[in-house]
């Protein structure tokens, strides 16, 4: 993925079963304007429309993954007298609706996280990272109270230590300490960050599909202390009777790759 000093909105490719999607404001360290905001939710809604998309992978271009939300808008949202639908809650819709895609995805942090940004990547399922990343989330400098949604996913992801520490010291943690706290799936030199994320990718989009979408929203509705347990048991009772469990029981059979 090479660099360009063309700033555009959020950037969709599809290749095959895997999409990736672009953060494409270098010069400003990706940070994400209320359009760009628009644009994801648009990407996203046409990605869980197309059944032949089976992982995202969501990265940044230039030196950095991102600097978060553009801190103007976030002032202007302070001192505004009547909010509608402010660029934070617009925001946090963005990472909600990421968090929910049917699909799994994978922040690929080629750089810097900062801000509203470091939600951004914990809502993907993984997160992998070249080892001269560093994150720090800036809220309590700003004196801004960081919307409740990020805060439950922080606690429920990192712990509430992790958490607090990030939260409310405001300091910047390197990459190793990432990996350490459960912030990077996996860390790894520039030289190999493209090696790892295609093998993730190409497991997960190898996996049977339904199944995949069912499992990853059980799991997220566990981490919100919301699971829907009739759902769940409805989906797993119907994958009994699927053709994905027919296609992988023979593939297992027959010692072969499963075909989804």
């Amino acid at each position: 993925m090479s660099d360009s000093d063309t700033a555009s909105a959020p950037v969709l490719t599809i290749d095959g079963p895997r999409a990736t999607i672009r953060l494409n404001r270098p010069k400003h360290l990706n940070r994400l304007q209320p359009d760009d905001l628009a644009t994801l939710l648009d990407q996203f809604a046409r990605l869980d429309a197309d059944p032949a998309v089976r992982v995202l992978v969501l990265t940044g271009t230039g030196r950095a993954f991102s600097a978060g939300f553009d801190l103007g808008e976030v002032a202007e949202r302070a001192t505004a007298e009547v909010e509608a639908e402010s660029p934070g809650s617009a925001f946090e819709v963005v990472v909600n609706r990421l968090e929910d895609l049917r699909v799994p995805t994978i922040c690929r942090l080629n750089g810097g996280v900062y801000g509203g940004s470091t939600d951004l990547a914990l809502a993907c399922d993984f997160r992998i990272g070249v080892d001269t990343a560093e994150m720090f989330m800036p809220a309590a400098r700003l004196g801004l109270h960081y919307y409740p949604g990020g805060i439950k996913r922080y606690v429920s992801r990192l712990g509430i230590d992790n958490a607090k520490r990030l939260f409310l010291t405001a300091q910047r943690i390197e990459a190793a300490e990432m990996l350490r706290i459960g912030y990077l799936t996996a860390m790894v030199p520039m030289d190999r960050l493209d090696r790892e994320v295609d093998a993730l990718a190409t497991t997960l989009a190898g996996n049977a599909p339904n199944a995949v979408a069912g499992m990853k929203r059980a799991i997220n509705e566990f981490a919100r202390a919301a699971f829907d347990e009739q759902a769940a048991d409805t989906r797993a009772r119907a994958s009994m009777r699927s053709d994905e469990i027919k296609e992988g029981i023979a593939a297992f059979t027959e010692k072969r790759a499963p075909r989804f």
